[in-house]
């Protein structure tokens, strides 16, 4: 297959570029520099530019461009570039996909990068991909984010890859892991609530399943198959670090430091379920969070190659 991705410098890109060359895949990255080859072409989603001729003959895109979303504080500036960084993307992709389809050239499939922050804060509720969205910052920035991908045309088959925390080398869990060497690893906001997380093996896994699986279509949460609290994550970095977990921090304090960035994405409860996934046969390589987080410790001891 020949497979277009956009935002492949990051953790997920990196480790997907990787798992589709290894089975035989062409794939050509999107870059916002000169290309260095031939699996290299350039665009700029800003400006919403790119030359509709890179999507010539893909079977399919994978868009996970966006800025990060756990570079803190959350200002303004910030704010917007977490939004307007995702929307502007996946707006370019479109509108080349569009390109495609007028030209009588269609593009298979478009998976869109998601997250399962549209959820919001949610205590209490199972969250399968049928559930409607939530309150807060993520939630708006994902349901932006989600519509432009949502106006590609026919007949390409849309996936919203909504992923959880993903357990890897690097990312999300990367500060836990610094607390956890430095002691200082403990209960955040009581420790109750449900963090969704994958393990960066099931992720990847889970994308070219998407890439794959005709039926694979809208939303689909990437999450492990058992839920966890956020004291069951954070336990598991500490005990795979050998070092203490004792030190709570309280969601007062929390809210307090980082505002939204702290209740969207510490003390948020979101107990999601992979119903898409499930349904459509997926198998799980790590089931529960702790061989998750051991695949993450060993992941990176070798550090990945660019």
């Amino acid at each position: 297959m020949r497979i277009v991705v956009g935002g492949a410098s990051g953790m997920i890109g990196r480790a997907l570029v990787r798992r589709l060359r290894a089975r035989g895949d062409r794939v050509v990255v999107l870059v916002r520099r000169e290309p260095t080859g031939v699996d290299e072409i350039a665009w700029d989603p800003a400006t919403g530019h790119l030359d509709p001729a890179a999507l010539a003959g893909a079977d399919a895109v994978v868009n996970l461009s966006g800025e990060s979303i756990s570079k803190l504080p959350w200002t303004a500036a910030r704010r917007t570039a977490i939004l307007s960084s995702r929307v502007q993307a996946t707006t370019a992709i479109v509108g080349a996909v569009h390109a495609r389809a007028d030209a009588d050239e269609p593009v298979p499939v478009l998976v869109s990068g998601s997250a399962v922050g549209v959820y919001g804060d949610r205590p209490g509720e199972r969250l399968t991909e049928a559930v409607g969205p939530g309150g807060g910052f993520l939630a708006g920035v994902v349901r932006a984010w989600e519509a432009a991908a949502r106006e590609a045309p026919e007949p390409t088959r849309v996936v919203l890859a909504r992923t959880g925390l993903v357990i890897g080398p690097e990312g999300a869990t990367a500060p836990l892991r610094t607390l956890a060497r430095l002691g200082l690893a403990g209960p955040l906001g009581g420790g109750r609530q449900h963090w969704p997380w994958i393990s960066l093996h099931d992720e990847v896994a889970a994308l070219v399943h998407a890439i794959d699986r005709e039926e694979v279509r809208g939303p689909v949460n990437l999450v492990g198959p058992e839920p966890a609290t956020a004291d069951r994550v954070a336990r598991a970095v500490a005990a795979d670090a050998h070092r203490p977990y004792w030190l709570p921090a309280p969601g007062f304090a929390i809210s307090l430091a980082l505002g939204d960035a702290g209740r969207d994405l510490l003390l948020a409860d979101q107990l999601v379920v992979p119903g898409v996934l499930a349904a459509s046969g997926f198998a799980f390589r790590h089931e529960t969070v702790e061989e998750a987080v051991a695949a993450g410790h060993s992941a990176g001891s070798h550090p990945p190659r660019t």
